[in-house]
């Protein structure tokens, strides 16, 4: 039947046949399959251990990298902490070195004490808690058999893991709508219990026997759950809701985070207590033994369960839908909704039990109208890069580059590039991420706000967003981020793939703080979560707010926190847990040192502006904030005082007035292209250091020297490779495949052709800038300045003849190549 199977990734193990509560919504109880009766109550251990080494054996034959392995029942800590910890011993053991585990647990909480949170903690097992909001709505249908209330008992054991050490376990919480209950009151009421995510759950029906609804009415469903949208989206999306962030991402091409919804196939099995293999088990709401497969952990490989013509047809996509969900506008974001939900006895037989599913859901009113309104409310913002414009040097701006000059027309060919260029990466790391569901899941609701909201801004705020964008650090960031999504899953330790994502969370967390930065800068109000980094919230572009000391910093290696950045009228307020600090949003755009208003037990905090050098009516950012600016091969210097700073405010304008008068050749385009300064190496060392990455465009690292006229120097010799770098990303110089080493004139030693080209560029400016120096200077500085310039002069000659000799240079590089040789000529 059409397209191949798709291997298993989920697997939900029952580990408990009972229960401690009687809701009279249940669907393993009080459904049409009444199978639980001959079931065994606890998981034996040669079932769990037979389960694991299937599993274990499904992923090492697909060779995936994860799977998700769900603890469910009944109610599966009745299987008491001992049982449990069995289990993932078991299933780490079986998986350790084949796959990484993500071992989850789905709990009603009212059993969840410390002891049951110390071993999870322990397995590093997620916590997921089923509520159906405050009081009045959970006990509905939630309550013990006698009619006692649980609402006291659940609330407790969300309270266990919001707070405190057991943070990390809370998953999220688990919603079963109730027409009864007010949507904006249930919303509310979950988001008093701050949870990560919030899945609204559509309680289980069948054409068989249809939801409750009011006489006359087929979309109250959708009514309901639009109420708690629009309140969401204007909040900003301040915490992840599965059913709208599964639209939303469907709708521009992206994958559902749930069965659903959505055209992806299905990829998830149940094995029982007494090791049978079940499809997915809301199907026990369709007839008696719907779920079955007839197969079990004992005789038959999980690739065995792949046959079944009811998990083949939910593998199919858009071509395993009735033509009525095929014809439909929005088919591709619903999907044709749950496959439990289409059910309607049509009489299929046996050996296709498909038959009685080739329908639309009995939800089917409620989701068009749900997925029609939130695609009405949405932003035209796509969740892939676009494909970049096209960029070319025209000949002459190619040709005063390769000379080692260039203006700032030709500077601005390369900026235009450059903001194309970093536009793709973001698009990339976004596009990237959001389908790493499970990796990323800690931060991917505040991706996708962070996302949305740079979308709207660049709709609707361009030039603030793009100030922020052509920060130079925001392309390392991305670039970081980049390559740790594609980095092979090949840690030596589940600890080390832990750690590795984790750092991922955290990076990823930092497109939060550049939407909030350009959210700031376009006065757009907005609440945006960004991570806290060594005890403090980074804004690009602005500054950092240094929060009040703790016991342990924050870290990447532990956990780094994450703090809300409120964007109002006149102010910018940064939460972290209960603190707040309150900035002043004129202030801070002026780039002044404003006043923090600190409450709660925040102690004190400390804005620190993005500080500006300011010279001939030009700006350069001194960065000492930026997270990720510490990019280069010497370490990038800690925070300036304000003595420091002003001796580098003086050398710099020195050193501008030096290249304007004396070398401006050079002026136009670093007047068009420097945007940061970074200083690198302690403060108190007098020695010069110059040094640049190429993937950072428009910023040079530098220590501060001690005269002021070599601070003119290393400005222009380190924008001459900050110039390639950008050039480079337009142009095939040469063979990036060649790996020869080739002699570097000016140090010991060889080195590959791409340093000797990047090297030799810069010292085209060098031997320019010792020319000037000795017709400038008198006695034996113009001699001294004479013999610099002759030798970096036959330096540069050498290592050009070298890369011409080398083979290795495209025609365009070779044309490159002879145009810097005619610049350095005599």
């Amino acid at each position: 039947m059409g397209r191949p199977p798709v291997p298993l990734s989920q697997f939900i193990l029952k580990v408990h046949g009972s229960c401690d509560l009687a809701c009279d919504h249940c669907y393993v109880y009080e459904s049409a399959d009444q199978s639980w009766r001959k079931r065994r109550k606890v998981v034996s251990d040669e079932v769990v251990t037979r389960a694991a080494q299937r599993v274990a054996e499904h992923a090492r034959s697909h060779e995936l990298e994860s799977v998700q392995v769900v603890l469910h029942g009944g109610e599966p800590l009745l299987a008491r902490p001992a049982k449990l910890g069995s289990i993932a011993t078991e299933l780490e053991s079986a998986l350790r070195g084949v796959c990484h585990l993500d071992l989850r647990i789905h709990t009603n909480g009212v059993s969840l004490d410390e002891q049951f949170c110390e071993l999870f903690a322990e397995h590093d097992v997620s916590v997921s808690i089923s509520i159906d909001g405050d009081r009045a709505a959970n006990d509905r249908h939630r309550l013990y058999a006698g009619g006692r209330s649980s609402y006291d008992r659940v609330l407790g054991a969300v309270e266990l893991l919001r707070t405190g050490r057991f943070r990390d376990l809370y998953a999220g919480l688990l919603c079963t709508i109730d027409l009864a209950n007010d949507p904006l009151v249930v919303y509310e009421s979950l988001m008093d219990l701050d949870p990560p995510r919030i899945d609204f759950l559509l309680p289980h029906a069948t054409w068989e026997q249809e939801p409750a609804r009011s006489v006359g009415t087929d979309s109250e469903y959708a009514d309901w759950l639009i109420t708690i949208f629009d309140r969401w989206l204007a909040e900003g999306r301040p915490v992840q809701v599965r059913t709208f962030d599964s639209v939303i991402s469907t709708l521009r091409g992206g994958d559902s985070f749930t069965e659903s919804l959505g055209l992806g196939p299905a990829g998830l099995v149940v094995i029982e207590t007494d090791g049978s293999y079940e499809q997915v088990d809301s199907l026990k709401v369709a007839s008696d033994g719907a779920p079955n497969t007839g197969k079990n952990v004992y005789d038959h490989a999980i690739d065995e369960v792949l046959g079944h013509p009811s998990i083949r047809a939910r593998q199919q996509g858009i071509a395993g839908l009735c033509q009525t969900c095929r014809e439909c506008p929005v088919v591709t974001s619903c999907g044709g909704g749950l496959y439990t939900h289409r059910y309607r006895n049509s009489g299929g037989s046996p050996e296709d039990p498909s038959r009685d599913f080739a329908n639309p859901s009995v939800y089917c009113p409620d989701l068009l109208k749900l997925i029609s309104h939130i695609s009405s409310r949405l932003p035209e913002v796509p969740d892939a890069p676009q494909e970049s414009p096209s960029h070319v040097l025209s000949g002459k701006d190619f040709q005063t580059l390769a000379a080692g000059l260039g203006d700032a027309a030709a500077m601005m060919s390369l900026i235009e590039a450059q903001r194309s260029l970093l536009r793709g990466l973001l698009g990339a790391v976004y596009s990237t991420a959001v389908t790493m569901s499970a990796e990323v899941a800690p931060v991917g609701g505040a991706l996708r706000a962070a996302w949305s909201l740079l979308a709207t801004l660049d709709r609707e705020q361009p030039k603030a967003l793009g100030t922020v964008l052509e920060h130079p650090y925001v392309r390392v960031w991305a670039m970081r981020c980049l390559a740790q999504l594609k980095t092979p899953a090949a840690w030596s330790s589940d600890e080390d793939r832990a750690r590795a994502f984790q750092r991922l969370a955290v990076d990823l967390g930092h497109l939060g703080a550049i939407a909030a930065a350009a959210a700031i800068r376009a006065r757009t109000g907005a609440a945006v979560t960004v991570p806290v980094l060594d005890d403090a919230v980074h804004l690009p572009t602005l500054g950092r707010l240094v929060l009040g000391a703790r016991e342990a910093p924050w870290s990447v290696e532990s956990d780094p926190g994450t703090a809300t950045v409120n964007v109002i009228r006149n102010a910018v307020i940064v939460w972290v847990g209960e603190n707040c600090w309150t900035l002043d949003l004129a202030s801070l755009l002026a780039g002044d040192p404003c006043a923090v208003e600190g409450s709660g037990h925040s102690g004190f905090g400390e804005w620190q502006p993005a500080r500006m050098l300011r010279a001939g009516g030009n700006s350069v950012a001194l960065e000492d904030t930026d997270p990720f600016r510490d990019c280069y091969p010497q370490k990038a210097s800690s925070r300036l005082t304000e003595a420091e700073f002003a001796r580098w405010q003086y050398c710099f304008q020195e050193a501008w007035q030096e290249i304007s008068r004396e070398h401006c050749a050079y002026g136009p385009a670093l007047g068009a292209g420097l945007n940061a300064l970074v200083p690198v190496g302690d403060v108190r060392d007098s020695r010069e250091v110059n040094t640049t990455s190429e993937t950072v465009f428009g910023a040079v690292a530098a220590s501060l020297p001690a005269g002021t006229e070599p601070l003119a120097l290393l400005l222009i010799r380190g924008f001459q490779r900050v110039k390639l770098g950008a050039i480079l990303d337009l142009c095939n110089l040469y063979d990036p495949a060649d790996d020869q080493l080739l002699d570097a004139p000016w140090e010991d030693g060889k080195t590959q052709l791409e340093g000797l080209l990047h090297g030799t560029y810069a010292r085209l400016a060098v031997a320019e800038f010792w020319r000037v120096r000795q017709h400038r200077s008198v006695g034996p500085a113009a001699r001294a300045a004479e013999e610099r310039f002759r030798q970096e002069r036959e330096d540069t000659r050498q290592a050009i003849e070298a890369l011409l000799d080398s083979g290795s240079l495209t025609q365009l590089g070779t044309w490159f190549v002879l145009e810097m040789r005619h610049s350095v000529s005599p």
